[in-house]
C-alpha cells in the first residue's frame, strides 16, 4: 500500500554542514560480488554522477544516502575491510532540533553502516546507538532511486531515445522500481527494509525512532532484483559466505612474505584487490579489468594479469585461457571487429550494446589480444606441464595463430590493424585513446598501423606455438612456427630500429614510415625478449633517461615528445602494469638494478594512496615531498595495477619456473631498497613444492631451499 509522503528531502550535497570531500577514486569505496559493485562516498551515499550499485551493465542504484534529523550526519571514519569484503562508516549526530522536551546535542547517538555484497544483493546493516542517559528521539530518513542507466550512459555517452519508467510499487517494508529498455527488458530493483517505516513513497522513507538511554537499534536493507525481507540472521549468513568465498579466492597460489612490513602491506592489498576483481566463471577464475568503468571480462587486461601473476598463481591464467577460448570469433562482423580466430578485446550485456548502440557487447578490436593469448597459453604450458588442458585448448591456438598470420601476410609482414566501422577503436593497442599513436611532428598517421609491442607479441605467439608443438607431438609445425617468429623478429629489427635514436619506433604507418617518438612501448620487446642483447640494454637506458622515467616510474610518453601531457590518459600519464612489464623487461636483458629501482618507485607511490596503485596517474615530475597526482576518473581498484607488484618482484628475483623439465632457477637476485628478506611459500609445480628464502648480505643477496618435497623429480638451480 502507498504510505504518506514524507517532507522533501534535501540532497546530501546540498545538506547543511556537508563537507565538501571529493569524488575522485581515492575518496570513494568500492564493493564488488560477482557482475556486480557498488560505488559510494566516505558517507556510503550514493549520490555524485559517478556512483552507483551496478550489475551486468546497468546501474539499478543512482541514489542512496541518510540523514538524520534532515540533515547529513557527521562523518567520523569509513574504511573497507581489509579482505575487502565489508563497507563501514561511523558517523554521529549533529545537534537536532527538539522532537520532545529538548534538542539533542551533538555526537550523543552513533550511527554505524555496515554493507556488503552478496548474491546480487546490496546488503547494509544500520545501527543507531544512543550514548546518553535520557530517552532520544530521532528521525531517520533514507532516500533512494534508480535510473537504469547504461554503464557507457554513465560514463557520458548521449543516447537520443531511452525505454520507459514503470510505475513504482510501493509497500509497508518495501518499494519496487522499475525500467523497461528499448531492448525489451524489464529491469528492477527492490529496496526492502527489516522495519516497517513511519512513511514511505518511491522516492525516501522516514523512521520515526525513539531510543532510550544507552539502547540502540539496527536496521537492515536489502537491495537488488530479489531483494526480499531482511533480518539479521540472514545479513549474519551473507557475511561469512561472502568471507569464506574472498579467503579461497585468496589461498589458491604460492605466497610471498618480506621482512619489510609496509612493503608486505603493499603485497596483502594487491593480492585482495586481485580477489575482489576475480569472478567464478563457469570456465574458471576470471579477473574483471577494474571499477567502476570496467568491471566485466576484457581480454588484454585479464591475459597481462594473469602473466603478472602465473609465477604465483597459474589458477587464474588457466581459467583466463579458457573463457577467452569459449569466446573466439568464429565469423567476420565489421561492426565488431570480428574475424574468425580472433581473441575478444571486450563484452558488455548492457542495452546499449544489446541494441547495438554500441559494437562492445563482444568485440574483437583489440589486435593484440590475439597473440598475447597464444603467448600466455605457452607459458601457462611451460609454468604447470598441464597437457591435457593444453590439448583442449590447441584448436583454438591454431586458429589465433592463423588470424595473425593472415593480417601479417595482408600488411607487408606486420600484425596491423585499422578499424572496419567509425564505431569502433581508432587505435587497438592498449594505448587506445585516439590521439596516442602519432609522428614526431605531431602528424596522426594513416592506417592500416603496426605497433611496435605487438610485433613483440607475434614473435612471442609464434615461439610458443614451436614450443607447444615440439611438446605435443605435433612434429611437422615445429620448423614453421620457428622459422616465421625469426623471419619476423628480422623484420621488426630492420624496419623498427632508429639508430640515431637507439630505440625503437613507436609504430609504422599504413606506407611503413616509422612514428619516430620516445614512448614505453619498446619496453615490451624488452619482456618478450626480441632484441639482441646490445640493443635491449640500449633500450634499457633511454626508458631510464629520455623523459619516459618520471620519478614515480615510466611515462607512457617522454616529456620530449610534441604531444606530451601529463595529465592525458595515454600521452605521459604512468601506468603501473605498464611500468612492471618494462622492468621484466629490463631484468631480463641484465638490468635488475634498474627493476628494482623502479619497483621502489611504485613501492613509494603505492604508499602515498593506501597501498593501492590505481589504474593510472599523472606523470608529473617527481616533487620531493610531495605525492604523484591523481588521474580523476582513474579505476581504483584495477587488476593489472594490483597485478604490477608481483611481476616486479619476479623480475627482481630473477625466478624462473619451467615444469616441463621440472626446474626452478633464481638467476642473480636483487633485492628492492625495502627489503632485506623474503620467503616464498609453497611454490608447486607437478614434480613437487618448495619454499625459498632469499637475505640480503651485503652487497648480494643469498637464496636458500628451505623446504622442499619431490626432490627427486624437482632441480632447483641457484644462480648466485
Amino acid at each position: 500500500m502507498n504510505a504518506p509522503h514524507p517532507q522533501e528531502v534535501p540532497h546530501p550535497q546540498s545538506a547543511t554542514a556537508s563537507a565538501s570531500v571529493p569524488r575522485t577514486p581515492d575518496h570513494l569505496y568500492v564493493l564488488k560480488d560477482g557482475d556486480s559493485f557498488v560505488v559510494a562516498d566516505t558517507y556510503g551515499d550514493i549520490a555524485g554522477s559517478g556512483d552507483g550499485f551496478f550489475q551486468e551493465d546497468t546501474r539499478l542504484l543512482s541514489c542512496f544516502y541518510l540523514l538524520l534529523g534532515g540533515e547529513r550526519p557527521t562523518l567520523l571514519s569509513s574504511a573497507v575491510s581489509r579482505d575487502n569484503v565489508f563497507f563501514t562508516a561511523h558517523a554521529t549526530n549533529r545537534p537536532l532540533p527538539p522532537l520532545g522536551d529538548e534538542s539533542l546535542p551533538q555526537g550523543i547517538v552513533h550511527i554505524e553502516r555496515r554493507r556488503l555484497l552478496w548474491d546480487g544483493l546490496l546488503r547494509e546493516s544500520i545501527t543507531l546507538r544512543n550514548y546518553g542517559k535520557a530517552v532520544t528521539r530521532l528521525q531517520l530518513t533514507l532516500a533512494y532511486g534508480a535510473d537504469f542507466s547504461d554503464t557507457f550512459e554513465v560514463r557520458g555517452e548521449r543516447r537520443s531515445r531511452r525505454g520507459e519508467f514503470l510505475p513504482a510499487k510501493v509497500q509497508s517494508k518495501e518499494v519496487e522500481l522499475g525500467y523497461r529498455g528499448l531492448d525489451g527488458v524489464e529491469r528492477r530493483t527492490r529496496v526492502v527494509f527489516s522495519t516497517q517505516p513511519t512513511v514511505i513513497d518511491e522516492k525516501h522513507c522516514r523512521f520515526d525512532l525513539v531510543l532510550n538511554g544507552r539502547e540502540d537499534v539496527v536496521l537492515y536493507v536489502d537491495i537488488g532484483p530479489a531483494a526480499l525481507a531482511p533480518t539479521c540472521a540472514q545479513f549474519r549468513a551473507a557475511s561469512a559466505a561472502a568471507r569464506r568465498s574472498m579467503r579461497t579466492r585468496q589461498r589458491a597460489g604460492a605466497r610471498v612474505r618480506t621482512s619489510a612490513r609496509q612493503f608486505q602491506t603493499w603485497l596483502d592489498r594487491s593480492e585482495v584487490d586481485l580477489a575482489l576483481l576475480t569472478t567464478a566463471l563457469p570456465t574458471g577464475p576470471y579477473p574483471y579489468a577494474g571499477i567502476p568503468w570496467f568491471s566485466t571480462p576484457f581480454g588484454r587486461d585479464a591475459i597481462i594479469t594473469a602473466l603478472q601473476t602465473l609465477w604465483l598463481k597459474p589458477s587464474l591464467a588457466r581459467g583466463v585461457l579458457a573463457y577467452l577460448a569459449s569466446h573466439q570469433a568464429r565469423e567476420t562482423s565489421a561492426f565488431h571487429d570480428a574475424e574468425p580466430g580472433k581473441i575478444m578485446h571486450e563484452l558488455r550485456k548492457g542495452e546499449m550494446t544489446a541494441l547495438g548502440e554500441l559494437p562492445f557487447g563482444r568485440y574483437y578490436g583489440g589486435v593484440d589480444t590475439t597473440p598475447l593469448f597464444v603467448a600466455l597459453a605457452a607459458a601457462y604450458a611451460r609454468r604447470t606441464a598441464d597437457r591435457s588442458f593444453i590439448v583442449e585448448l590447441w584448436p583454438a591456438l591454431v586458429a589465433a595463430t592463423a588470424w595473425i598470420l593472415g593480417n601479417a601476410s595482408r600488411h607487408g609482414g606486420f600484425l596491423s590493424y585499422a578499424r572496419a566501422q567509425a564505431s569502433g577503436l581508432a587505435n587497438q593497442g592498449w594505448k587506445d585513446s585516439h590521439d596516442a599513436i602519432f609522428h614526431e611532428d605531431g602528424r596522426t598517421p594513416e592506417g592500416p598501423i603496426a605497433l611496435v609491442e605487438v610485433q613483440g607479441y607475434a614473435v612471442a605467439a609464434l615461439q610458443g606455438m614451436a614450443l607447444l608443438a615440439n611438446w605435443l607431438g605435433h612434429d611437422m609445425a615445429v620448423a614453421p612456427y620457428a622459422q616465421a617468429a625469426e623471419a619476423w623478429r628480422e623484420r621488426v629489427e630492420a624496419s623498427f630500429w632508429q639508430e640515431d635514436m637507439q630505440f625503437y619506433a613507436l609504430a609504422l604507418d599504413g606506407a611503413g614510415a616509422p612514428c619516430r617518438v620516445y614512448a614505453s612501448n619498446p619496453g615490451h620487446l624488452l619482456y618478450v625478449g626480441l632484441p639482441g642483447a646490445e640493443r635491449g640494454r640500449a633500450v634499457a637506458r633511454q626508458l631510464l633517461a629520455a623523459g619516459l622515467e618520471s620519478g614515480w616510474g615510466l611515462r607512457t610518453l617522454s616529456s620530449k615528445a610534441i604531444r606530451f601531457n601529463p595529465m592525458s590518459y595515454h600521452n605521459g600519464s604512468v601506468w603501473p602494469h605498464d611500468v612492471a612489464l618494462c622492468a621484466a623487461g629490463m631484468a631480463r636483458y641484465g638490468e635488475r638494478d634498474s627493476t628494482a629501482r623502479l619497483t621502489s618507485e611504485m613501492f613509494e607511490c603505492a604508499s602515498q594512496v593506501g597501498m593501492r596503485l590505481p589504474e593510472l596517474f599523472c606523470g608529473f615530475e617527481r616533487v620531493n615531498g610531495e605525492a604523484p597526482v591523481s588521474y580523476p576518473v582513474a579505476c581504483l581498484p584495477q587488476a593489472w595495477a594490483a597485478g604490477a607488484v608481483f611481476m616486479l618482484l619476479q623480475g627482481c628475483l630473477g625466478i624462473d619456473i619451467d615444469a616441463m623439465r621440472g626446474r626452478i632457477v633464481v638467476e642473480q637476485p636483487v633485492l628492492p631498497a625495502e627489503i632485506d628478506a623474503l620467503v616464498l611459500r609453497d611454490l608447486r609445480l607437478p614434480q613437487g613444492a618448495v619454499d625459498l628464502s632469499l637475505t640480503r648480505r651485503g652487497a648480494n643477496v643469498q637464496a636458500t631451499v628451505s623446504r622442499q618435497s619431490g626432490a627427486d623429480q624437482l632441480q632447483i638451480d641457484l644462480r648466485l
